[in-house]
């Protein structure tokens, strides 16, 4: 099958990123030879079948590696050569190579038992059969088995290797007359020493010995002629010689052929069971290979386990989300150090954010976070494990580029500069959407000026082409760029000021400074050398790094404060659209229950008149004097009409509470829309109280109000429950509405009514708040009383303040500080104006001058 091949450019890409290293440690996972050549031929991808394929593999050995039972060993040698050798007719296989094979026999059957046997469930007559490791099984479905084979080898081979006595009757007689021969020899072996013993001949502590085969007596050259026999050999002192007495020549000789014979009859065993294996050798090569296989994966699991490697989820498009990442070699060389890689969060999404421009100081880990880049997505396109979190997502690319270190060549006549631009060219004219290009100190090499305007060309033809890539660079132009074009995102090695030491941790959304008079300065460089740069570049050049991170920072703030804005106006008209049909809601239900009313007010009054009409009839019958009766009639009149009146009294009342509600809400929405218009947030005014509804006759209660007294709103029927008094204004729960009201529309209520609305209302209903009431709350929790202004031009200042000091306000902060610096005071001054006309600043004043001075100014809030 042919295999999608990744792209990569230059030719020594592999070495450029780690990869040759790292699968030189892969090999050493594997288990034989056989696995250990399948890795080496290991090379990335861009079918994302194949990708997915190979790491679903991987995942379901590691779950396997993570059991209870375990898989069988691939502690395998490798017969491939052999069985191509027994091809020929009439060659054979050694006794070794042939154990060799029976060990590849049975592992293959005991995979075959574990996948498609062991770990399988559901039944395949009811068609619910499954395998537990899908991938893996597969891969044996369709391999012969070999039972037959494997049990003849069995039964041939002891688990020494050797024939066994039994694989023929010829081979059984062969060496039961050996070792018939051979005891006879020992026993006239031993009478002969007995004797030289005996003579002095000989040593008593001398054994016989073997030479090239023969049983022989070694003896001293001195007493050599006085044993008959042949001398095969002496030592390298001389002091002693091998004679094979001459009663022993004709056994030996008889022994040795019998080992030959013994010798002809194995081989001619081994070639009839070479003629059984030729017919399956192709067979018994895939099986080899399958096994090879397995070894493969199950290296690349047990790397997994080694680093924490996982197997990612794959995405259809290109894209980089990776959270955690940490390159392997790294965490494997810090690890040996007792020490812990920093993990990188990178992130690269078409179409807003493709290419990462990483700015920084040197050695601050620039180059590294491009390697883990280049290094883990070649790896997961080989199909292996790479150490980053399980919910990182990884895209498949058609191309990988880098351009690294020093290229320059003699034979080509090649500077480091010119190679740089013949990798650039081939990026520009070869690189497309699906491209990752990875760049490392992009422009350097040539003059600033030029090589900073050839760089941000060649970043406007990648991003136009939709390229992915991770550049890093020290360029200010570049950085600039990148913060005005779509599709281009700054990122920055963070840097301790402080300590002045970097801290490997990349930060995306914003460019680095390459702190390079920090670091001259740390190092030991003369001050007057560090002056004298500054008045040949010009501070303003050398605190552009700082202007820009201002720049950032701001855009940061107005952004997360614009995100507030949006978040605040959903939750209101969220509330809003809540409120109106509730609103709805009850003025329907109110319709209803006052239409009940009448009715039953009107049939009440039938009955009264009735009533009425029937004590007159009677006073009539009785006499009564008509001023009488004029003064019943006029009665019943009075009630009819104070009981319409009394009812629409109410329904006004309710009427006038809701058209206030609703006109606070429309207001606040209007200061909303007045403050996205100019930019700011007006201050919050005091409450303003709407028409009041007509006093009852009834004179209301003067008692003092506390927190918790039971109220009734001036021209209204509705009671509440004082939460918490301030001055003039109180805020008021009614039922499970909390409003700040002034005190002069508040009147106690009779202890009787006060009872009753308690048993009616819980106090838990009474003070339950809203849903933007709990998030005023979380607010406040999370405020910080102090805004840092220094930088800002004066009208930034004011709008940053104006949104502080309203914050702080809403959340009822009793004191803020703000940082604006002392400089020339003129930003001091514009703050202060600004604040002057404040409704809730009490005053405010320089800070504490061992905490800041005329630098800090402190605002009281009322």
């Amino acid at each position: 099958m042919e295999i999608n091949r990744l792209d990569v450019y230059p030719h020594n890409f592999s070495e450029k990123i780690g990869y040759s290293e790292v699968r030189h440690l892969l090999e050493e996972y594997c288990a034989s030879s056989l696995g250990r050549e399948e890795m080496q031929a290991l090379e990335a991808s861009a079918d994302k079948e194949d990708i997915v394929r190979a790491l679903d593999e991987t995942r379901e050995m590691i779950t396997i590696m993570a059991g209870e039972s375990p898989l069988p060993s691939l502690a395998l040698v490798d017969c491939r050569d052999v069985l191509r050798r027994i091809r020929p007719q009439g060659t054979f296989i050694e006794e070794e190579e042939l154990l060799d094979l029976l060990r590849m026999l049975e592992t293959l059957h005991s995979l075959q038992r574990f996948f498609l046997e062991e770990h399988t469930t559901g039944e395949r007559v009811a068609e619910t059969f499954t395998y537990t490791y899908p991938r893996l099984a597969s891969l044996l479905e369709d391999t012969p088995s070999f039972p037959k084979i494997e049990t003849h080898l069995r039964s041939l081979l002891t688990e020494e290797g050797k024939l066994r006595d039994n694989a023929s009757r010829d081979l059984l007689r062969i060496r039961q007359t050996i070792r018939e021969t051979e005891r006879s020899l020992s026993g006239m072996l031993q009478r002969i020493l007995s004797t030289a013993r005996r003579e002095g001949w000989v040593e008593q502590d001398v054994q016989p010995a073997l030479r090239d085969g023969r049983l022989v007596i070694p003896m001293s050259p001195m007493h050599k002629r006085k044993l008959r026999g042949i001398i095969h050999d002496e030592s390298a002192t001389g002091k002693t010689v091998y004679v094979e007495p001459v009663e022993l020549v004709e056994a030996n000789n008889h022994i040795r052929e019998l080992e030959s014979e013994e010798r002809r009859e194995v081989i001619r065993i081994l070639t009839e069971v070479a003629s059984r294996l030729r017919p399956n050798i192709p067979h018994l090569l895939t099986a080899y290979s399958l096994l090879a296989h397995y070894d493969f994966v199950r290296a690349k699991a047990r790397w997994a386990a080694d680093i924490g490697g996982i197997c990612p989820r794959i995405s259809d498009s290109p894209i980089v989300e990776w959270w955690g990442a940490k390159h392997p070699l790294l965490l494997r060389s810090l690890r040996a150090q007792g020490r812990s890689v920093v993990p990188l969060d990178i992130r690269l999404v078409a179409p807003e954010a493709r290419i990462l421009l990483i700015s920084g100081p040197n050695a601050g880990g620039k180059s590294v976070c491009l390697k883990t880049v280049g290094l883990l997505q070649y790896l997961i396109q080989c199909g292996v494990p790479v150490p980053m979190a399980d919910h990182s997502s990884v895209g498949i690319f058609d191309r990988l580029y880098i351009d690294i270190g020093d290229e320059q060549s003699i034979e080509d006549d090649l500077s480091t500069y010119s190679s740089h631009l013949r990798n650039m060219k081939h990026f520009v004219r070869e690189g497309g959407a699906r491209s990752l290009l990875l760049i490392d100190e992009f422009g350097g090499g040539t003059e600033p000026t030029i090589g900073g305007a050839i760089a941000q060309a060649l970043l406007h033809r990648f991003n136009d082409a939709g390229a992915f890539g991770v550049i890093t660079t020290h360029y200010q132009n570049l950085k600039t760029y990148a913060e005005e074009h779509a599709g281009l995102i700054n990122g920055a090695m963070l840097y301790d000021r402080h300590e002045m030491r970097p801290l490997f941790r990349l930060s995306i959304g914003r460019p680095g400074s390459s702190f390079a008079i920090e670091i001259a300065r740390k190092i030991g460089l003369p001050e007057e050398v560090i002056s004298e740069v500054r008045e040949t570049v010009g501070a303003d050049y050398i605190d552009m790094d700082k202007y820009l991170q201002d720049v950032i920072r701001d855009k940061r703030y107005w952004e997360s404060k614009r995100q507030s804005i949006r978040q605040e106006e959903k939750l209101l008209q969220e509330a809003s659209s809540k409120y109106t049909e509730e609103m709805t809601r009850i003025a329907e239900e109110r319709k209803r229950i006052i239409a009940e009313a009448k009715k039953e007010a009107q049939r009440l009054i039938q009955e009264a008149g009735g009533q009425i009409e029937r004590t007159i009839r009677e006073i009539r019958e009785a006499e009564a004097a008509k001023d009488e009766t004029r003064i019943i009639r006029q009665r019943l009149a009075d009630y009819k009409e104070g009981l319409s009146a009394e009812e629409e009294a109410e329904a006004l009342a309710r009427a006038k509470k809701t058209q206030r509600e609703v006109e606070r809400l429309l207001a606040r929405r209007q200061r909303h829309a007045d403050r996205k218009a100019k930019g700011k947030e007006p201050l919050p005014k005091p409450h303003q109280p709407s028409e009041e509804a007509p006093s009852s006759a009834t004179p209301l209660p003067t008692a003092p109000l506390t927190e918790g007294s039971v109220v009734r709103i001036e021209g209204q029927k509705a009671l509440g429950t004082i939460i918490s008094l301030s001055g003039r204004e109180a805020t008021v729960a009614l039922g499970e509405l909390k409003t700040t009201i002034p005190v002069k529309r508040l009147h106690a209520v009779s202890p009787a009514e006060a009872e009753r609305h308690r048993k009616k209302i819980s106090p838990t209903q009474a003070v339950r708040s809203s849903g933007i009431i709990d998030q005023i709350h979380q607010k406040r929790l999370t405020f910080r009383q102090e805004i840092d202004v220094r930088g800002f031009r004066a009208n930034e200042a004011v709008d940053a303040v104006a949104y502080f000091v309203d914050e702080a306000l809403q959340l009822g902060v009793s004191s803020v500080r703000i940082l604006h610096g002392t400089g020339t005071g003129a930003l001091r001054e514009s703050i202060r104006t600004y604040l002057s006309g404040v409704r809730g600043v009490q005053h405010f004043h320089d800070e504490d001058v061992r905490f800041g001075g005329a630098g800090i100014t402190v605002v009281e809030m009322e």
